[in-house]
């Protein structure tokens, strides 16, 4: 349990002191993976089964890490090898999986709500991994928590969300992470990529990447959702990148001296993110990499029933 959650499938249902439960056990879980042997036996004998409809990289391999760090073990489905292939229903697929018992359903799928409908029809815990552009709860997570380890706090900070916010199932969850633990919320990018009413959801919303970025004590660059648009949204990929791509001279003349940059990856070089940022000394994109194994541990420890003292021995 998350405090009265069994399940983690938004950020919009977490409270502050539900997000803090699952940023500080993730404190714990990162000294585990900076041990020379990376494994406790926390969640011996549960079982994992990652359900990815959707292509993945950083978030399934994490998932499976962060699981077999914990002792668990740890499956991994792709539709693409599937019954799915064949016809099968999203529900039917989960159904038979539960069937074999396993303690967490990981879930990441196209359609905004599939882990919640299957989160109303399996007894075990269930943890999105990112449902269409609704959101992506772990990485509003990790994304927090990497704020707070490099800033000591979100309380008072300023955060600038630039991009495609209106296709990002992480602009949403950083938003709600990022409120709920005090920070100021900024919204970037062109109009036809802002989501109608962004405000009403408590953001400050820009159309200047200048005055999104000036006073902001962090910085999330999104990609475009190609997958997710139909018609194009903006010109083309160089006009973007020249109104709202983030370069080392726009970060020099607007960013403070201590300002870091995230992004929840993949990284499109050269559109949304210049290659001297992404790999530069604000960049924190490799620790929300890391991050993500110790806060994706953390989520599961607390769903499948680990026990404290042997999560943190």
């Amino acid at each position: 349990m998350i405090g009265r959650h069994r399940h983690c499938l938004a950020l919009e249902d977490f409270s502050r002191a539900e997000i803090l439960e699952v940023l500080d056990l993730a404190t714990s879980m990162k000294e585990v993976l900076r041990r020379p042997i990376k494994k406790v036996p926390s969640l011996r004998g549960k079982t994992v089964v990652n359900l990815f409809f959707e292509a993945s990289t950083r978030t399934r391999s994490s998932f499976e890490i962060a699981a077999k760090v914990l002792s668990a073990d740890a499956l991994n489905w792709t539709a693409s090898g599937s019954s799915v292939t064949k016809g099968e229903t999203l529900l039917d697929t989960a159904r038979n999986l539960e069937a074999m018992r396993p303690d967490v359903l990981v879930i990441r799928h196209a359609a905004g709500g599939a882990p919640r409908l299957v989160a109303d029809h399996v007894a075990c815990a269930v943890v999105s991994a990112g449902d269409g552009a609704h959101e992506h709860p772990t990485q509003g997570l990790l994304d927090a928590f990497t704020i707070r380890e490099r800033l000591g706090t979100l309380e008072g900070k300023t955060v600038a969300v630039v991009g495609d916010v209106s296709h990002s199932r992480v602009a949403r969850s950083d938003l709600h992470a990022f409120r709920r633990l005090g920070a100021k919320v900024r919204f970037c990018g062109p109009p036809t990529m802002m989501p109608a009413g962004a405000d009403r959801l408590g953001a400050e919303v820009h159309h200047d990447l200048r005055t999104a970025l000036e006073g902001a004590d962090a910085v999330v660059m999104l990609r475009i959702q190609h997958e997710r648009i139909g018609d194009p949204l903006i010109p083309g990929t160089r006009e973007y990148s020249r109104h709202w791509g983030l370069d080392a001279r726009k970060a020099r003349a607007w960013l403070a001296p201590g300002a870091i940059v995230l992004h929840p990856g993949p990284i499109n070089r050269g559109v949304e993110l210049s290659p001297d940022v992404a790999d530069g000394e604000r960049s924190v994109i490799l620790d929300q990499v890391q991050n993500g194994v110790a806060v994706r541990m953390a989520i599961l420890y607390l769903l499948a029933g680990g026990e404290p003292a042997e999560a943190r021995a």
